[in-house]
């Protein structure tokens, strides 16, 4: 997994290209009509109910725009909300809070619809001890705000992206010329690099799962597209050896018996990719 820094990094990114496209060369809707040392006060206002997330990235985008402005919270990332809620206050230049509106809301929207989404079903496994994970389906750009909404609603991050862990799917086995070949190929890589990296590898039935145990050194098998039964077997089979994900059209009706079967998680893409916006709007006080 990437380092808190280089999190930190790619946040750093995504606002300060964030702010390049739409701020450009002035706001000027506002630089038109609102005097530079004119003050005032938002609101950000709920108008949905689910769980808000953001409200620390929103503290870094007013930062980034205007180091001055000052905000008050009412309402933590990781709450439950209800339409009327006002999550926070923020004060300043009346220019500034509305170079950093459109950027919050829309970073906020986006992350509170993917960590209801995931509080959602991390209530649906409440107590099997299987844990909800993303995927790198995610909107390009923005990774960082969508897996850290996810963290926010209760679920767990995946690798971050190709480079923080290997992941040997059916491709790479295909290309490769079957899974001894991707798994050898692999930790040699591994070795001649000096990379201390976790493999997973996929597995879409029973006798590929035997396939990777004999190999051994693997941290996690991603059990692809099984039913319940070759679910069920397959923990059997790997037991204690390594962990175990579950993945593959796995939606709200099906995800607790995938859970039951006794795997260690079950990744979904729907969690970043199938999401609706949070409805919220920042309005002067």
């Amino acid at each position: 997994m990437i380092s808190e820094a280089q999190f930190r990094k790619e946040l750093d990114l995504i606002i300060a290209n964030a702010l390049r496209e739409d701020i450009g060369d002035g706001d000027h809707s506002s630089l038109a009509c609102i005097p530079h040392e004119a003050k005032g006060v938002a609101k950000l206002l709920v108008k949905d109910k689910g769980v808000i997330a953001g409200v620390e990235f929103a503290k870094m985008v007013f930062a980034a725009v205007d180091p001055e402005m000052v905000v008050k919270t009412l309402i933590k990332d990781g709450t439950t909300v209800a339409y009327g809620d006002i999550v926070f206050y923020v004060e300043g230049r009346s220019q500034s809070i509305l170079k950093a509106e459109r950027l919050v809301l829309n970073a906020m929207q986006r992350m509170s619809a993917i960590a209801t989404k995931t509080a959602y079903y991390v209530n649906l496994l409440e107590g099997t001890g299987t844990k909800i994970l993303d995927t790198r389906k995610t909107t390009p750009g923005i990774r960082a705000l969508e897996k850290w909404a996810v963290k926010i609603g209760g679920g767990e991050n995946h690798r971050f992206a190709l480079y923080d862990m290997i992941m040997l799917k059916d491709n790479h086995i295909d290309f490769a010329g079957g899974i001894e070949k991707a798994i050898a190929k692999t930790k040699q890589y591994l070795q001649d690099k000096n990379l201390d990296l976790k493999i997973i590898v996929e597995a879409r039935d029973l006798q590929e799962v035997r396939t990777i145990l004999e190999a051994g050194g693997i941290y996690r098998i991603l059990l692809d597209n099984f039913d319940y039964k070759q679910t069920r077997e397959a923990v059997q089979l790997i037991g204690d050896k390594c962990q175990t994900e579950s993945s593959g059209g796995i939606n709200e009706q099906t995800i607790r018996k995938y859970a039951e079967c006794g795997v260690n998680y079950i990744s979904s893409g729907a969690l970043t990719h199938s999401v609706y916006n949070l409805d919220l709007s920042l309005k002067a006080v």
